[in-house]
């Protein structure tokens, strides 16, 4: 008996192929996420992003508010410090936020109170 050969929509169908990425491109892509969502719970780290201007980008705006998604219990279970990086992402929202980040000043502040809520 002839096999059988997967007619075009086959693809669609496949159960290890989604939107045209196979399973193990979209782990990656949610590994990479949950890697940067957990940066931004590194005040040194949005002062970096802020200093090289990255903050004030369209582009980056319109990421971190397609990144909220992280919040929902589905995705949250993924990240190993969640308190932290919630909240930055939550902050960056708001532009005067992402503007105040150039200070060292504000950066100190962050890590002085992100560490005291670590201890309770």
């Amino acid at each position: 008996m002839a096999s059988q050969q997967p007619n075009d929509g086959a693809k669609a169908r496949d159960p290890d192929h989604y939107g045209g990425k196979s399973r193990f491109e979209l782990e990656l892509e949610v590994s990479d996420q949950a890697a940067f969502v957990q940066a931004l719970g590194n005040p040194y780290y949005l002062h970096n992003l802020a200093d090289s201007k990255v903050l004030y980008e369209p582009e980056f705006v319109a990421y971190i508010k397609y990144l909220r998604y992280w919040s929902s219990p589905e995705y949250i279970k993924y990240l190993s410090f969640p308190g932290p990086a919630l909240k930055a992402l939550d902050l960056l929202q708001e532009e005067r936020f992402r503007k105040d980040m150039i200070n060292p000043m504000v950066r100190d502040q962050l890590v002085a109170d992100w560490s005291q809520a670590a201890i309770k």
